[in-house]
């Protein structure tokens, strides 16, 4: 009954004052012929108490609640504050920093200045009244006042403009701050890279999981490489879809991230394919008289299926798990960085040979309080790291010389800092280690079903000898284009009894829960030799490095 209720709320007890109701469609999207009851706020919280997300996933999949239901107000803070990285939200923060930005708390009369990282050709306001705009525009203005590290996000404004239409100001604030600072999940991309590694995704995927969808929209742009299409993906589902369909979108996207704009996006793409399958069809026309893009988006604003049928098609596309859209992410990313690398200009070479090296101080220190890097094979070291990582100064986080041989002293002083590089010196004088690309915190997390992942790690991990030999071994599946068997993606793994890096038919670094002894094989993630001779090794010392804030 409280269901029925909810959706027959009056439209002015749903929207904040600064929402423009008029133009808000009202059409409701059944949520099946047989009426089935839908889902309360307080079921729901009450699956997320418990940590049953995976319940709460498939709800807000299938739950097709109206445009016009009060029960947005309370989710959607309830599933973003979910993401926050220190799960709290201090009362009143917002509205101090809008004091030390603006000195009061009024609407400025003038317009406020944006933060570089928005595009104003992507300034989404949907329905906010003209004093709506201008809250929206002093949360992004706070947002990048306490987030400088945001370089470039068009997503930024829409996604404060859509949180707005159910909440206040600093309700939207505060669930923003949420999402975009996630550390588990990704929601917002902030820099450029990033973004373009987003449209550069949906295409990879797309062409395999979706080939007639893909093949059928590359014939529409003969004279032009297709990659350009993929380039606005984003703006097809958060500028181009009616707004009954965004707000069901927001639904999912909030609780499980940006894949959900991956699956809407593709989904979008498999309909057109279908609607312009007939050469007589309006959408053909539009594109013969228009062109593809704006045929595209067309067609998304007047999509002739209801929100239901739009999310069942997103996730009924097979085989995008997360774990497999984030490796395809990564690798996609990585490939990204290296073509920069290479086809960058002979000032960005310098630049980091000379420039990025660690700071004379932080060479001091490290000769201060090292026992197995010498300047000489730092250098080394530092031209095998990503380049964004050579922006950060070396601090050595962990040592057996001063800390103790134990794993649990290990996981306390290392374990939230991400990236690390593990140096192993053994008593034969070797000197072979590894770049860890993700936090040994994560050793603990579990898959949707509850079950703690084995192995973790993305593929920009890579392993090094330094001495007798120099060798950098990276990620097999780095090599452009080339598949590699789940075997050869074990980067990580650690327990409270070992710690594991690389892994499939053997493993290239293994040491003990004390460490003190450890071995070293060939295996398939990095295809390396044995990292020392014998293979057995006892540790004479093990050293641990992360970098500054990185």
């Amino acid at each position: 009954m409280l269901s029925v209720l909810e959706e027959e709320s009056d439209i002015y007890e749903v929207f904040p004052p600064h929402v423009d109701t008029s133009e808000i469609p009202s059409q409701q999207d059944s949520p099946s012929s047989r009426k089935i009851p839908l889902k309360t706020y307080e079921e729901i919280d009450a699956l997320l108490e418990c940590g049953k997300k995976r319940e709460v996933k498939i709800i807000l999949r299938e739950n097709c609640w109206s445009t016009h239901s009060t029960i947005r107000s309370q989710l959607w803070p309830r599933l973003c504050h979910q993401h926050a990285p220190d799960k709290s939200m201090q009362e009143g923060f917002y509205w101090d920093l809008v004091n030390q930005l603006f000195g009061t708390t009024e609407l400025p009369e003038k317009g406020i200045l944006l933060p570089q990282f928005v595009e104003s050709q992507h300034k989404h306001y949907y329905h906010l009244t003209k004093a709506g705009i201008k809250v929206a525009d002093r949360i992004v203005c706070v947002l990048g006042f306490a987030l400088p590290d945001i370089t470039y996000s068009p997503m930024v404004y829409p996604i404060t403009a859509l949180l707005l239409h159910f909440m206040t100001e600093e309700e939207c604030y505060n669930c923003l701050a949420s999402i975009v600072s996630s550390k588990d999940i990704m929601f917002i991309t902030q820099t450029k890279q990033l973004h373009e590694v987003t449209w550069r995704t949906v295409m990879h995927i797309s062409r395999k999981h979706i080939k007639s969808a893909a093949v059928s929209l590359s014939r529409h742009c003969p004279n032009s490489r297709s990659e350009r299409i993929y380039m606005d993906w984003i703006w097809w589902v958060l500028q181009g879809l009616p707004f009954n369909h965004l707000v069901r979108v927001m639904d999912t996207y909030i609780h499980e991230g940006i894949k959900v704009f991956y699956r809407v996006s593709m989904a979008i793409l498999v309909l057109f394919q279908k609607y312009t399958s007939d050469v007589n069809s309006r959408w053909s026309k539009e594109i013969q008289e228009n062109g593809i893009d704006s045929a595209l988006l067309s067609f998304c604003s007047q999509i002739p299926v209801s929100p239901r049928k739009l999310l069942r098609v997103a996730f009924g596309i097979r085989g995008l798990s997360s774990k497999y859209i984030r490796r395809v992410f990564v690798k996609t990313e990585m490939t990204l960085k290296s073509r920069e690398v290479l086809n960058g200009s002979r000032q960005l070479l310098r630049s980091r040979s000379s420039e990025n090296l660690p700071t004379s101080q932080s060479q001091i220190n490290i000769q201060m309080m090292s026992h197995t890097l010498t300047i000489r094979e730092l250098f080394t070291l530092w031209s095998w790291l990503p380049m964004r990582i050579t922006m950060y100064q070396p601090v050595l986080l962990y040592t057996t010389e001063e800390h103790g041989c134990s794993l649990t002293t290990f996981y306390i002083r290392v374990e939230q800092h991400e990236p690390t590089l593990l140096m192993i010196k053994t008593c034969n004088n070797e000197v072979f280690g590894a770049y860890c690309s993700s936090r040994w915190v994560e050793r603990n997390q579990k898959d949707e079903r509850g079950n703690r992942n084995a192995y973790f790690g993305t593929g920009e991990t890579f392993l090094f000898s330094l001495y007798p030999e120099r060798a950098k071994y990276p990620w097999v599946g780095m090599d452009d284009g080339k598949s590699v068997h789940h075997a050869a993606e074990l980067f990580m793994a650690a327990d409270t009894k070992m710690i594991t890096i690389g892994g499939g038919d053997g493993q290239a670094i293994w040491m003990d829960e004390n460490i003190r002894f450890g071995k070293t094989d060939r295996c398939l993630t990095f295809n390396n030799p044995p990292l020392c001779q014998g293979r057995d090794f006892e540790i004479r010392v093990l050293e641990v490095y992360g970098f500054g804030t990185a």
